[in-house]
């Protein structure tokens, strides 16, 4: 397979990160340790691979809406793995030209986490070679729910609402979207935005992924016919 995706329009791939939590398990770990490989080891060299293969957009769900009813200590644990993930993608940010977006609500994230959100987006804010949308606080039903507020405060008319208005961030539809685990379903996952995504499972946890996996969902993805309702 060449290294640049030229077969096929491939422009966003997105990513549902399922296993953490039984791959720590099956190695006699933490949770907290299957997050900190999922996340400083893992999703990195997984985001090198997509960008070195000049995908446009990349979207990894970190967190979402419903994960706060996990313990507090593996929830404080998550935040801190998060900041250390975001910290660590700014230089691979500037060496790739990557526009870092936050998908999700800010207003429940810890002050400390919160603060590396806000400085990553305004960092590299002008790059352009390619988007990177962490989804952080995250859930399609609440996107959407949030969009609507947003419209009805504004005095937005019905018949003037447009679909990019209902999403915390515009950027091509997911062409692709790649869930570990073995789980089959979307859990709300950008409801709006993966109409025609195809959409490829996998039995590998989340920590065992690696550039050959996303090599075989590529080719996958490849051999599909995307019909687009015609």
């Amino acid at each position: 397979m060449t290294n640049n995706i030229s077969t096929k329009p491939l422009k966003h791939i997105a990513i549902i990160p399922d296993g953490n939590r039984r791959w720590a398990k099956n190695q006699g770990l933490s949770p907290q340790e299957g997050h900190r490989k999922a996340f400083i080891e893992v999703a990195p060299s997984l985001l090198k691979t997509l960008w070195d293969k000049e995908i446009y957009a990349a979207t990894l769900w970190l967190f979402s809406t419903e994960n706060w009813k996990r313990s507090d200590s593996e929830v404080d644990n998550l935040m801190d793995v998060f900041s250390q993930f975001l910290s660590n993608l700014l230089p691979l940010s500037v060496e790739y030209s990557v526009q870092l977006r936050h998908l999700g609500r800010k207003d429940r994230l810890p002050e400390h986490l919160l603060s590396i959100v806000e400085e990553v987006e305004h960092s590299t804010k002008g790059m352009t070679g390619h988007i990177f949308n962490f989804a952080l606080d995250y859930g399609g039903e609440d996107e959407i729910i949030r969009a609507v507020r947003r419209l009805v405060e504004k005095g937005v008319k019905p018949e003037e609402i447009e679909p990019h208005q209902l999403m915390d961030q515009f950027c091509p539809p997911p062409d692709l979207i790649i869930r570990t685990s073995g789980e089959c379903r979307l859990s709300g996952f950008m409801p709006l935005q993966s109409c025609y995504s195809e959409l490829y499972f996998t039995n590998t946890f989340f920590p065992d992924l690696n550039p050959a996996d996303i090599e075989e969902a590529i080719h996958w993805f490849q051999n599909r016919e995307r019909r687009f309702g015609k």
